[in-house]
């Protein structure tokens, strides 16, 4: 006769295991054993290895946000702040860079703007400071201008675009790049305005263009409608001017891809971008 016998009764160190999991605790369940040993060693009373295994939790959470902010966000993960040439950036920029980096204008609900000619270092200077506002625990959403146009219409044909903009606005900032190369229809004009608006002085919007902002009728077709979005984005705004000589030209002569001289130019505008903002929004011009 076979006598069976009950399972064996789970050790301690078993079920502590299976209640961490529960709690989704996983940095406990990790090293609640390895710290256990070491607390015995040195002495720790109870409340300081509860204290450490705390703090190792917490930073695991971070870290696993992180990372999953960062597969989220779509950021070029090449444009870093690691790999950004900040001695060929504009002086001014190079000063305003470490504060951006910061995240202060993103808790102000700020819109930063970056103007100038192509290969000027636009999109890598915004995504660099993108990818550091993520370690600094925001959400961040880059896109290409015309993406997020398609998307916004897609969702107003399949009557969503409601729920669309809320899914967008889980992104403390949302990084919209070469915002001049968008030729909208008026459909297309309306949802990229309406997405401004939603975000005016509640969260971020960063922005690329080629275009200065008294070129900008050509994205909003309408001189009202033009206005009414430079003032909703440069209300509250910091402004960089991408000027100086193209960096893909300097990266391409290296290479020995161009065998002529490229002429250097800056922004084409004789008067900065926030004063002809200023201007246009004052129906100056």
């Amino acid at each position: 006769m076979t006598v069976v016998h009950p399972p064996a009764a789970p050790s301690l160190a078993q079920s502590l295991a299976i209640l961490l999991r529960a709690l989704k605790l996983p940095a406990f369940a990790r090293y609640a054993a390895e710290l256990a040993q070491k607390a015995e060693r040195e002495g720790w009373t109870f409340g300081q290895y509860l204290h450490h295994l705390a703090e190792l939790e917490v930073e695991e959470r971070r870290r696993r946000r992180i990372e999953r902010y960062q597969k989220c966000s779509e950021l070029p993960t090449e444009k870093a702040l690691g790999t950004l040439q900040r001695a060929k950036l504009p002086v001014k920029v190079q000063k305003q860079l470490a504060t951006l980096c910061e995240g202060g204008f993103v808790e102000r609900g700020e819109n930063l703007l970056a103007f100038g000619l192509p290969g000027r270092g636009k999109t890598h200077v915004v995504c660099a400071i993108g990818h550091e506002l993520i370690q600094r625990g925001y959400r961040v959403l880059f896109t290409p201008t015309f993406a997020l146009v398609q998307r916004l219409l897609a969702a107003k044909r399949d009557l969503r675009l409601e729920k669309e903009l809320a899914v967008l606005d889980a992104f403390d900032a949302v990084i919209l790049d070469d915002i001049g190369y968008v030729q909208q229809s008026r459909d297309e004009m309306e949802v990229l305005f309406t997405f401004l608006s939603e975000r005016y002085e509640r969260k971020s919007v960063i922005i690329t263009s080629n275009l200065v902002f008294s070129e900008w009728d050509r994205i909003f077709k309408d001189p009202m409608t033009t206005a009414a979005a430079i003032d909703r984005l440069v209300h509250h705004a910091v402004i960089l001017e991408m000027t100086g000589p193209s960096l893909r030209n300097e990266e391409a002569k290296k290479r020995g891809d161009l065998t002529t001289t490229t002429p250097t130019t800056t922004t084409p505008a004789t008067t900065s971008n926030k004063e002809l903002a200023c201007k246009e929004v004052d129906g100056e011009m």
